[in-house]
């Protein structure tokens, strides 16, 4: 029982510490650097956003192949993308979940 108490105890102190998270939606406005607009007052700048792998650009080189040049993997965020964002708890950092198809 000791486990599922400190289980208890923990998640009690998370949501005592108030709104511990918090899903986003916001706008690529700036590519370098890295800026997302979440409201006409609020933009959130590259040092507190957490970009996942999946969401930067990624391009082969086909070299002197039959295509030949560059092969473009994924597209990465474009200025413009509607974003999908969660507050890390306490606020001071957001993840980039993913791009939205609707916003």
């Amino acid at each position: 029982m000791a486990l599922l108490d400190s289980i208890k105890k923990a998640g009690a102190a998370a949501y005592a510490a108030g709104n511990p998270m918090a899903v986003l939606v916001g706008k690529v406005t700036n590519l370098n650097p890295l800026e997302v607009n979440v409201d006409p007052r609020f933009t959130l700048p590259e040092d507190f956003l957490i970009l996942p792998e999946s969401l930067t650009r990624f391009e082969v080189d086909l070299g002197e192949s039959a295509t030949g040049g560059k092969v473009v993997i994924r597209k990465g965020l474009e200025a413009g993308d509607a974003v999908l964002l969660l507050r890390v708890q306490g606020g001071q950092q957001y993840v980039v979940l993913d791009k939205l198809v609707r916003p």
